[in-house]
This record gives structure tokens, sequence and C-alpha cells, in this order.
């Protein structure tokens, strides 16, 4: 099945295979009980940015755990037709014992690179592309967490899936280094072509970010609504036309909450 869909800063509408599709993706922790995820229908095209929005609880990031294939739905059926997608979590989930090449070298190692001497300067070509030149030797403790989150990117793009999940990974930083992230990650995601898929219950950082806003009802979650998002980047949070939409969309996310009494 192909669908059509405008991919891509100014590219046009064409057909194509998704790079995700969930359908019918429903989701029950124990028998007999309500369901977190109820008939979820989401295609996401090759290169597109959409990014998750909704109340918390209302099933994102158990979403994002199917689409990587770390869960199975009870319902439903999940594709990524490239093979599995990288998941990068909220926390840096870094190992503290080791650098942070070492930490993407362990990625490089577990995607099929045997050699050391490869995997070291694939190691420090994305370390630099996340904008950490020389910091190949530095421990976790040693970073700051903007820095230590550039390092989980770069281990989430050290898998070389051309889909990115992305579970928060900016809720825990200050606004400031949240700005500065948000300016490497759409810079990244132009370069690499990346399919990404951003969860968050941040309103601005959805429509700051996203070509495509989802938004999620509360338990059990389903699509309620969708938008896209026809502003050009470079946006900023406090540009008018995120302003104006990022209040319309609050608008409906509090529709939700009141109806589901979340």
């Amino acid at each position: 099945m192909t669908a059509t869909i405008e991919t891509g800063p100014g590219a046009t509408a064409v057909r194509h295979q998704p790079a995700v599709r969930l359908a019918g993706v429903t989701k029950t922790f124990r028998d007999g009980g309500a369901p977190v995820l109820d008939g979820i229908d989401l295609d996401v095209a090759p290169g597109e940015f959409v990014c998750l929005l909704g109340a918390s609880g209302c099933g994102k990031s158990t979403l994002l755990t199917i689409a990587a294939g770390l869960d199975a739905p009870t319902q439903g059926t999940v594709e990524v037709p490239d093979g599995r997608a990288a998941l990068m979590f909220q926390e840096s989930a870094l190992f503290p014992w080791l650098t942070a090449g070492q930490n993407i070298d362990l990625a490089l190692r577990l995607r099929g690179l045997s050699a050391r001497r490869e995997r070291r300067a694939e190691a420090e070509r994305l370390l630099a592309l996340v904008r950490l030149h020389g910091a190949y030797d530095k421990r976790p403790h040693q970073l700051s967490g903007g820095m230590r989150q550039r390092v989980a990117l770069a281990r989430a793009l050290a898998q070389d899936s051309s889909v990115l999940l992305m579970d928060e990974p900016f809720a825990a930083l200050d606004a400031i280094t949240r700005d500065v992230l948000h300016e490497e990650l759409v810079r990244l995601w132009e370069a690499t072509g990346l399919a990404v898929v951003f969860v968050t219950h941040n309103v601005r950082e959805a429509v700051r970010l996203g070509q495509r806003v989802v938004l999620l009802s509360s338990r059990p979650g389903r699509v309620a609504r969708e938008w896209r998002v026809d502003i050009p980047q470079p946006r900023r949070v406090e540009d008018k036309d995120v302003a104006e939409l990022s209040i319309e969309i609050t608008e409906h996310l509090r529709e939700e909450i009141s109806r589901h009494g979340r």
C-alpha cells in the first residue's frame, strides 16, 4: 500500500512506502484490563518529522516502544520496512563506565562493524556531527546534561536506521539548552533525511519541531486529531505563528483531558 504525504523541507507530494506504519495498534497490559492504546492507525513518511503529543499517561511512550520493537501490540501490526528503528530515551542512558566514544562504539559493534579502527573513525565522525569534537575519551560524568543527550543522539545515529524514535529526550534540560538542542536536531534531521517520531507533552516543542503534530487522547490512547505545521524552519518557540498554533492545539489538548477526567 502507498500513501501520499508531503515530506522534507520544501518537498512535493510523492507516493511512497511509509517509514513506519502502525495499523490498528491496541495495547492491554493484563487480561481483562482497560487498553492503554486503542486502534492506533499512523503512517510516517520517509523523511517526515512527526510529533506525538498528549497528556501524561496517554500511552505515548508505550506507542514508541511498540514502534521500536521492544514490545508487541495486543492487537494490530507494526511495519518498519527498512528494519528496526533507533530509539532515544528521556534520559541519556549512557553506560557510566564507558567513555562517550565507547558508548557509541558499542552500538557500532551491535550494528556489525568489526574493525576497531573503522569503529573509532565512525564514532568520532558521529561525535563531530553532533558538535562534540574531541569528546571521545570523556566519561558521562564529565559532560553536561545537554552534552550527554548529544552523545545519546550520536549513539542512536550509529544504528544506521532510517527512523529515529525520540521519547521526550529534552524534557529534563533547562530552557536554553533545550532550545539549542532543538536547533541541532532540526539541523541533523535536514542533513540526514531521517524520519523522526518525537514524543512530547510540551505543545510548543511539538510545534517548534514537527511537520505534523498528532494529538493522542487520554486513556485509552487514540488519535484524536492531527495538524500540519506549515511554518518554515528555522522556527523558535516564541515566534508568532508557533505561538498561535500552540494555543489552538493546547485548547484541544485541554478538551481531551477534560473529556476523560484527567
